[in-house]
């Protein structure tokens, strides 16, 4: 079952001022966020108790003692305990910079001031609570061992010593903070290993960030990247990264015109959100992903060479999967593992003439196109065995290059299911086409299911 959203939770609102807890009630509800609110910091425990909260804005003065703030500080320290997962936002009388010091110091993540501002109090809210999101993501990931096991098996799923030397190096890789540029096809699992090099890091209890720069506006790229402080205030992907990393995938997308700004948050570490002067400290390894051959785009001056060498102090290139063909029937076996537990039915195999033939196969969408052939497989599939015609490869036969790979008695068999297909089955059209006999043909078709258990068709 999905986690609730946490948008969807209600924000704790604690202050004994009745008109305080009306307004914030109201402007939260303005926005289709739901609240609760109490007047003091026993009912706040008792509520927190009870029920799961997005968030908590608390006030720091109550009635037993209104003005030093120890009544908050206090909460603050049973909240921090007793709910340590809960995003806790001070509210403080206007000027009281020292008592809003020591809630931070406390454990608040944040603090606004008396009387507040509505955007500056709403940006605020969301801003923890997509924190907070961010951490119960890669929490809730690692349960379900998508970040601890899944993806490292994926990416393990190897025999060949292509992946033997990108492991090694990923290990490496991971173990520094330099910046990583990971280069190759589509569908060769460069995101997955991305991900990886994060989880193996110092960095792996931090936020992990993706942006699809191939997808970003450009007219949005500082907003998106860099945060907005104009009219609708919140942080940019550098500052949600945090003490993270930033996973930029197809980075060669990025326009020429926004990639000194890029260049300079990677050199100086600084970045001001659009609309504001304020600079903003970032800590952030960033790690890119392209297809593209940036080199050749840094000589047709699309792609600027300094930001080039900022992205790529690491670089790593994921091999295609014609160029590991010793992993491909592993792959298809842990795809096949996963869709039958996913799916609730028995152990499914792989016939030896689909591995040869997978094998075969130049594979032009790389582990993608794999993965999808297994799940369609494993969906379509009436017994336990899983053929060459399951997996729907797009006529292996006619390229040269699978030819090559072939023995003479695998290259017939695919020759004539080839000829099968074009002729819908037809055995008289079949053999006119391969231009032999229809009893040559039933021989040739008996000869191959007593080797491959390649079964004729009437």
């Amino acid at each position: 079952m999905m986690p609730r959203p946490l948008l969807s939770l209600p924000v704790l609102i604690v202050d004994d001022q009745a008109d305080v807890l009306v307004s914030l009630r109201l402007l939260f509800r303005s926005v289709d966020i739901p609240s609760v609110q109490v007047t003091s910091p026993q009912a706040a425990l008792d509520a927190a108790s009870r029920t799961d909260f997005a968030c908590a804005l608390l006030d720091l003065n109550y009635s037993a003692d209104t003005t030093s703030g120890n009544e908050g500080l206090e909460l603050i320290d049973r909240l921090r305990e007793d709910f340590p997962e809960l995003p806790l936002v001070a509210m403080t009388a206007w000027g009281s910079v020292d008592l809003a010091v020591q809630a931070m110091r406390r454990g608040a993540a944040d603090f606004v001031e008396k009387p507040w501002n509505n955007e500056r109090i709403l940006q605020t809210v969301r801003s923890q609570i997509a924190h907070r999101e961010m951490r119960d993501e890669n929490r809730r990931l690692r349960a379900e061992n998508l970040l601890g096991r899944e993806i490292p098996d994926v990416l393990r799923a190897w025999e060949s010593s292509a992946m033997r030397e990108v492991v090694k190096l990923a290990s490496r890789i991971a173990a520094s903070d330099a910046n990583v540029l990971i280069l190759g096809e589509n569908g060769t699992g460069k995101s997955l290993l991305a991900r990886e090099i994060h989880n193996m890091s110092p960095r792996s209890d931090g936020p992990v960030i993706r942006v699809d720069m191939g997808s970003l506006p450009e007219s949005r790229f500082v907003d998106e990247m860099f945060g907005d402080d104009d009219k609708h205030p919140r942080p940019g992907r550098f500052e949600l990264a945090q003490g993270g990393s930033l996973i930029l995938e197809e980075i060669g997308h990025i326009p020429i015109a926004q990639q000194v700004k890029l260049l300079r948050v990677l050199e100086e570490g600084e970045l001001e959100r659009s609309g504001s002067s304020r600079t903003h400290r970032v800590d952030v390894r960033v790690i890119s992903v392209t297809n593209a051959d940036l080199d050749a785009s840094v000589r047709a001056d699309r792609f600027r060479r300094d930001l080039l060498y900022r992205l790529n102090a690491m670089q790593m290139r994921m091999p295609s999967l014609r160029d590991r063909s010793d992993d491909i029937v592993p792959l298809a076996r842990h795809f096949i593992l996963r869709e039958c537990r996913r799916r609730g039915r028995g152990s499914m195999f792989l016939a030896v003439s689909t591995e040869r033939a997978m094998r075969a196969y130049e594979w032009p969408g790389n582990i993608r196109e794999l993965e999808h052939a297994v799940e369609r497989a494993v969906l379509l599939a009436d017994g336990d065995e899983i053929d060459v015609d399951g997996l729907s490869m797009c006529k292996p036969a006619s390229s040269p290059l699978v030819l090559d790979r072939l023995t003479l008695p695998e290259a017939e068999e695919m020759i004539i299911r080839s000829a099968l297909e074009r002729s819908d089955h037809n055995l008289q059209r079949a053999s006119d086409a391969l231009g032999i006999s229809r009893q040559a043909l039933y021989r040739r078709l008996d000869k191959h299911r007593a080797r491959y258990g390649f079964e004729p068709v009437e």
